[in-house]
């Protein structure tokens, strides 16, 4: 009987894809591909937090050289660049020239550098396309896509790209020259602003006195309100924090975004203040819930 299997093993014609990164975007981003069908291999650095994908049909590797040895794509869904670098130095001897890469983490503009240096090197088809959304988005496949990369890969990321989110914006043709991740960093600022501003407005609706649903009763509906504040508030108002995007994570933006803006000679003052915040959150035991658990930074040192 012909051998019908590709080098990593699966169904000839079936895409491979291995997903370096299973924590709260890279779990959902390997259930979806998985669910359509796609030869998912998954690695995280702690195993057990990827064993539950065994259920989605997800391969778990051992290693990241495991997960990459004869996939179509590497995605990449860790939470900076220097842990982006370190899984893909892993995986170097299962890597092949020609090997998309799918950098899809929010790493900054000085991490994204040396993965472009490393993608040079081992001769990869990189592109940056850190991702907008959190865990509900995620897990349905609708993020937004900011992706940078060369016209023509983009063909084959978009396969991907369709299955994980719901838009993709294309922002640049060079993954190197940073546009992608640049772009991140500015909605993430707002993003960051906004779960800052209802963390000290509800803290300052309880240290007043006042109701803080009648705070959110007076901005329903008009210019003042929007989703996202609503999400965030109700996380607070209710007392439970399921992490879609964490305090630790948030707090890691936070600090790219200042360190950027100080390169680019722009003045941030919000950035620096919200990154305390966050850093205060987190030392009194709020690392790994939800960002808007930065609420608890107005009633610590």
């Amino acid at each position: 009987m012909a051998d019908n299997t590709s080098p990593g093993g699966t169904a000839a014609g079936t895409p491979s894809v291995a997903v370096l990164g299973t924590g709260i975007m890279g779990a959902a981003m390997a259930r979806n591909l998985a669910g359509a069908g796609l030869d998912v291999r998954a690695w995280n650095r702690t195993r057990a937090k990827a064993e539950p994908l065994a259920a989605d049909g997800v391969r778990v590797m051992d290693t990241p050289a495991e997960a990459v040895d004869g996939a179509d794509a590497v995605l990449t869904m860790l939470l900076d660049g220097p842990a982006a670098l370190d899984a893909l130095r892993q995986a170097r001897g299962a890597l092949r020239p020609g090997l998309l890469w799918l950098q899809m983490g929010t790493v900054g503009v000085d991490g994204l550098a040396p993965l472009a240096a490393f993608a040079a090197e081992h001769r990869l088809d990189l592109v940056d396309a850190p991702v907008l959304g959190t865990r509900l988005p995620a897990e349905k496949g609708r993020l937004t896509v900011l992706a940078a990369g060369p016209e023509e890969i983009r063909a084959a990321a978009e396969r991907i790209f369709g299955i994980v989110g719901s838009r993709t914006v294309w922002v640049g043709d060079d993954a190197a020259g940073g546009a992608a991740s640049r772009l991140k960093l500015v909605v993430n600022s707002w993003v960051l602003t906004v779960i800052g501003g209802v963390g000290e407005s509800l803290a300052l609706a309880e240290g007043l006195g006042a109701d803080p649903r009648a705070f959110l009763d007076v901005i329903a509906g008009g210019t003042l309100d929007l989703p996202y504040l609503r999400t965030k508030a109700e996380m607070v108002l209710s007392g439970t924090y399921p992490a879609s995007f964490t305090v630790d994570a948030a707090g890691k933006d936070a600090r790219l975004i200042t360190e950027a803006a100080r390169q680019a000679g722009v003045r941030t003052d919000l950035m620096p203040a919200v990154a305390e915040r966050l850093r205060r959150a987190s030392a009194a035991g709020h690392g790994g819930e939800d960002g808007a658990a930065a609420y608890f930074a107005s009633f610590t040192g």
